[in-house]
């Protein structure tokens, strides 16, 4: 019986149920469990709204293709916005008719399909007194054409005709009549020192570049415009009166002291301008 009670006494204690093992020497440490994963997020169930929003997006597309091909056909292909009228303003020299028999815009097309900068090019083209048009489209049946004529400011004289110069220097058409108030040109620097220098296409610059600043009410009065070399262009006025302009450098200025000069000595006969800042007037 001892020996028994001595062997229980000996059973080590981790040995005994119900009692965790001692820490001390030669003891193990039970392993640690892995560390659990993250469980993934839950992810809520979509509602039943958002699946409703869907819903709508083809029958708006389809809405949106119906319009579109309703007002493709509006714009093409109905008789409702089509060419029936043209109409052209600003004409001085020409007619409206020549203007739009040069324009020959496509009466009856759809207005959306006319190509109003080939009208433009066309009557420009066509007629070149035109300076500008501006073609545009006047709803729901309409195209405008709205034009500018050149303006003569000197007339070269070729056989029995006038060409007709206007201040760009641009020939732009022969007349068999010389407009009023328009003065021709009398080109005589053959035998001028500075021929060889200054060319007749050169010398005409400097004509129409006189002719175009001159004030209008002397302009009116300006029969001829003569030019012997660069620095001796005369201008024959009506009444025989004469003007020494000079060349064509400060013309603006020039034509100002004509201006006075006229208003000071109206009776007199030679005008100098040569130099505007100072004038003179002499005869009468």
């Amino acid at each position: 019986m001892a020996g028994a009670t001595t062997a229980q006494r000996g059973t080590p204690s981790s040995d005994r149920p119900g009692r965790s093992p001692r820490k001390g020497a030669g003891s193990a440490e039970p392993p640690k469990s892995p560390k659990s994963a993250k469980a993934p997020k839950k992810t809520a169930p979509r509602g039943p709204g958002k699946h409703l929003r869907r819903g709508p997006v083809p029958a708006c597309l389809a809405a949106a293709v119906l319009l579109a091909s309703g007002g493709t056909w509006v714009l093409y292909g109905s008789s409702w916005l089509r060419v029936e009228r043209v109409t052209a303003t600003g004409t001085q020299v020409l007619t409206p008719e020549q203007v739009l028999s040069a324009a020959a815009v496509p009466v009856g097309a759809p207005l959306v399909s006319v190509d109003t900068d080939e009208i433009e090019s066309r009557v420009r083209g066509r007629l070149p007194r035109i300076d500008s048009v501006d073609a545009v489209r006047a709803w729901p049946h309409g195209i405008g054409l709205k034009v500018t004529e050149r303006k003569p400011v000197l007339l070269i004289k070729k056989d029995a005709n006038f060409v007709e110069v206007d201040a760009s220097g641009v020939r732009f058409d022969t007349v068999p009549k010389a407009p009023a108030g328009v003065p021709v040109l009398e080109l005589n620097a053959a035998g001028s020192p500075s021929a060889r220098r200054f060319d007749e296409e050169r010398l005409l610059h400097e004509a129409v570049l006189v002719a175009g600043s001159l004030p209008a009410p002397i302009a009116k009065e300006t029969v001829q415009v003569k030019v012997g070399s660069y620095d001796s262009i005369v201008l024959e006025l009506t009444g025989g009166r004469s003007v020494r302009w000079g060349s064509g450098e400060q013309s603006d200025a020039k034509g100002r002291a004509l201006t006075a000069l006229l208003k000071a000595a109206p009776k007199a006969a030679h005008f100098d301008v040569s130099v505007p800042t100072a004038p003179a007037a002499a005869g009468s």
